[in-house]
């Protein structure tokens, strides 16, 4: 089967979605899925976050595999602060905290590939998010 790139990192049939529906956390974001076939075992994702927006602080039982398709910006994996750019790829690993922020006029696109079964974000309490703001450019970098 085949889905038609219809350029401007959209693709036919597959609306934009809404980040979320909870509204936590997260500003001028959307995302497609792309693949979701149990067969596959797992879901690929196109998230874009628009300037000046970010997707939630949280984590997950799952591990995440991250390609940036466009712009750039900085991540939180852990504890670190880490610069991206078109291109690079970004592991996170089970139960780290994770958020994506673009840098400059450009939105930052990425894919996300998670498995098809997963469980649902933990959000930070006030007490992971004293101790994530215990590391100053931790502190610096996250939005809630």
């Amino acid at each position: 089967m085949l889905t038609p790139y219809l350029g401007n990192y959209r693709w036919k049939d597959l609306p934009v979605k809404e980040y979320k529906t909870d509204g936590t956390g997260f500003k001028d974001i959307t995302r497609q899925v792309l693949f979701d076939d149990p067969d596959l075992t797992c879901q690929l994702r196109y998230f874009e976050v628009q300037p000046g927006g970010h997707s939630s602080l949280e984590r997950h039982e799952h591990v995440h595999a991250v390609l940036i398709l466009r712009g750039r910006g900085r991540c939180l994996v852990g504890t670190r602060v880490i610069e991206i750019d078109t291109f690079d790829l970004v592991s996170v690993p089970a139960f780290q905290w994770h958020q994506f922020q673009p840098v400059g006029e450009e939105p930052l696109g990425f894919l996300c590939l998670v498995n098809c079964d997963r469980d649902r974000p933990q959000l930070p309490t006030e007490a992971d998010l004293e101790q994530l703001r215990q590391i100053e450019k931790v502190a610096e970098f996250i939005k809630v």
